[in-house]
């Protein structure tokens, strides 16, 4: 573990002084990943919002606290045994949308996140994240609780914390997903099976 914490932490500190896209001369902070280098769970996000910008790390604020509890409460595990990354890590000035090309100059860095950490599945959450990842460019409502092979990885599509926060009516679909999330990694043989070389894509429950 010290190993991987140790390149991450190298990998963290090369990125405060990438200057790979104009959105360097006007970010507050580099948020990085954040969370156990052993993680069999890694949740990968949209761009980081104003409250990750001021703080340099992932999921903070009223969206990391129900991230807390979903895990703690559904899947039954604390959110330091999960790893959080985001797709852009630098936050673009006034929250406006990143396009295509600033995503790509940081997509190296989330796959290399990956790579060193290798978890079990990752769970992406929005389109941005769906698409750095798989080839699928249906939206997030449609792929949701789906497993997609993604290479060697295993790629689960699921709503953003935040969509219940903005949205009531969306709490119970948030809900759901974390609850699948918990079934799908209490159940060996469906991952099997939906992990298999040859499976095709596979909705769940």
């Amino acid at each position: 573990m010290i190993g991987k914490a140790a390149e991450l932490a190298d990998m963290a500190e090369a990125l405060r002084g990438c200057e790979r896209c104009g959105l360097h001369e006007t970010r507050t902070h580099v948020v990085f990943g954040a969370g156990s280098p052993d993680a069999q769970i890694m949740f990968v996000g949209e761009a980081p919002g104003y409250n990750e910008d001021v703080q340099g790390q992932p999921f903070v604020g009223a969206a990391g606290k129900l991230l807390d509890e979903l895990l703690r409460d559904i899947v039954g595990i604390p959110r330091e045994s999960v790893y959080i990354a985001n797709v852009l890590k630098c936050r673009p000035p006034e929250n406006r949308d990143p396009t295509a090309e600033e995503i790509d100059t940081c997509r190296p860095f989330l796959l290399r996140q990956i790579e060193i950490i290798a978890p079990r599945i990752i769970c992406t959450l929005g389109n941005f994240a769906t698409r750095t990842l798989t080839d699928r460019r249906e939206g997030i409502t449609k792929l949701r609780r789906k497993m997609i092979r993604a290479g060697i990885r295993h790629v689960y599509p699921m709503f953003h914390p935040a969509a219940a926060l903005h949205r009531g009516d969306l709490y119970e679909d948030v809900r759901l997903d974390f609850v699948t999330l918990k079934q799908l990694l209490d159940s060996p043989d469906l991952f099997r099976d939906a992990a298999g070389p040859e499976a095709p894509q596979m909705e769940l429950f």
